[in-house]
């Protein structure tokens, strides 16, 4: 039912500011002795997804048919595992950054499906949300990335809600712990800080 390591599983809406929580977490994990392994889930996609010529940046991924996508989940997922196998050995924490759901042009695409779930085998969903308005607000600075077909204010806030649906729904598969965690605006190493507390409590 679960892997040596223990397996968290971070999700959150493009723009929550899952980057920046899971820097502090990295610092603050370090600082208490604590070995831990963060990796991106699409960015494992993306590296299959390259080397076979089928996009070229990680906003192309969300585009992709959905059986194309569900093929380079399940390589991911697997990739996954066996780097962290080497990294961690018997002990230590697996922080995956990823999405429970990606709008995409056939309909919302589960981040979290059984397949993955399967390789995985999460001990913790944690949720990283903030007010939809903030969210926003940082899509609009971050300018390396294409976000406009998510929506304004109104489309986050439902993907949100969905993303939390599809979060827990998922847990059930592996009795997950599901974690709610509220990064508010300049207070992201609270909201690490919060995280690492429920990942030592597992």
């Amino acid at each position: 039912m679960r892997h040596s390591f223990r397996v968290v599983i971070v999700i959150g809406v493009p723009g929550v500011g899952k980057t920046t929580v899971l820097s502090h977490l990295e610092k603050l994990a370090s600082a208490e002795g604590l070995r831990v392994s963060i990796v991106n889930f699409g960015s494992y996609m993306l590296d299959t997804a390259v080397k076979e010529g089928v996009v070229e940046n990680r906003d192309q991924l969300r585009r992709l048919p959905l059986r194309t996508q569900l093929k380079l989940q399940r390589i991911a997922a697997r990739r996954i595992i066996e780097d962290a196998s080497k990294r961690l050995g018997e002990d230590g924490y697996l922080v995956v950054d990823t999405h429970a759901l990606v709008k995409t042009p056939a309909g919302y695409w589960p981040g979290l499906p059984r397949h993955v779930l399967e390789e995985l085998k999460p001990d913790l969903i944690a949720i990283i949300e903030a007010s939809p308005e903030e969210i926003h607000s940082r899509q609009l600075r971050d300018k390396g990335r294409y976000r406009k077909d998510i929506g304004g204010v109104e489309g986050i806030k439902e993907l949100m809600e969905r993303a939390r649906i599809a979060s827990i729904a998922s847990s059930i598969f592996y009795a997950s712990t599901v974690a709610i965690i509220v990064n508010r605006e300049g207070q992201a190493e609270a909201a690490a800080t919060e995280l690492l507390e429920f990942m030592k409590n597992l």
